[in-house]
């Protein structure tokens, strides 16, 4: 099966469709699928859903499909850093399910594993318990939480080879790999994509069946919160 394409552009060919649930990887601006977020902006896809730890910043990440208005629900752990994002959810104008962190990667692991639910203690007496089933197990309770399957993942990796085996670099790791899996449809960007078998097999994060198209591309390198110690007086 051919997996590696030439662009973003031909990578979502046929998968992108209005009122899609994506699961996104990336944790803050490190490992966004950047490239594949910009072809969904110029592809013009409406109503999305995204599943993704948060939304970027205003003008990188998913943060760019806000400012165009295609994403209609955000179900995400983290919602600072972005004005836009704020401005939309405290006008009414952007749905928001929120998850503790833990909770949003485990429904995603969950998703991709084939577990339609789960029961955790994160969330107990909080609004995020509102409407969720409970239920006590030793004398603790717990809540019911959903498993997340997206209609496509979109995630970045640092390298791949050309069946689609994954290796992701550093914190770029954290929500990719579970994003990955939860998806009917995954497509990953990478930075460099070398021969089959060149990769040691124990360094491989995400086993290619997961991966069904794969691209190539540069990347911006960009600092969340740059903070610099003042100059001292010669």
């Amino acid at each position: 099966m051919k997996k590696v394409y030439a662009n973003a552009k031909e990578a979502l060919d046929g998968i992108l469709r209005d009122d899609m649930l994506i699961a996104a990887g990336g944790f803050g601006l490190c490992g966004i699928p950047e490239l594949l977020l910009d072809a969904i902006k110029e592809a013009g896809a409406q109503n999305l859903t995204f599943a993704s730890n948060n939304a970027g910043v205003d003008d990188f990440g998913i943060g760019i499909l806000l400012q165009t208005k295609q994403v209609k629900k955000m179900i995400s752990s983290y919602v600072g850093e972005n004005a836009e994002f704020m401005r939309q959810y405290l006008s009414g104008e952007l749905e928001l399910e929120f998850n503790p962190q833990g909770t949003l990667a485990e429904r995603m692991r969950a998703g991709g594993a084939g577990i339609p639910g789960f029961y955790t203690k994160t969330g107990v007496g909080t609004v995020i318990a509102e409407g969720k089933e409970h239920k006590d197990f030793n004398g603790e309770t717990y809540i019911l939480e959903e498993g997340i399957v997206a209609d496509l993942s979109i995630v970045k990796a640092w390298k791949a080879d050309e069946t689609g085996n994954l290796v992701f670099r550093k914190t770029a790791r954290n929500f990719n790999q579970p994003a990955a899996t939860c998806g009917k449809i995954c497509i990953a960007e990478v930075e460099e994509i070398v021969p089959t078998g060149s990769l040691d097999p124990d360094m491989i994060h995400l086993p290619g069946i997961y991966v069904h198209r794969l691209i190539q591309g540069d990347h911006e390198k960009r600092i969340e919160q740059r903070t610099v110690r003042q100059k001292e007086e010669a």
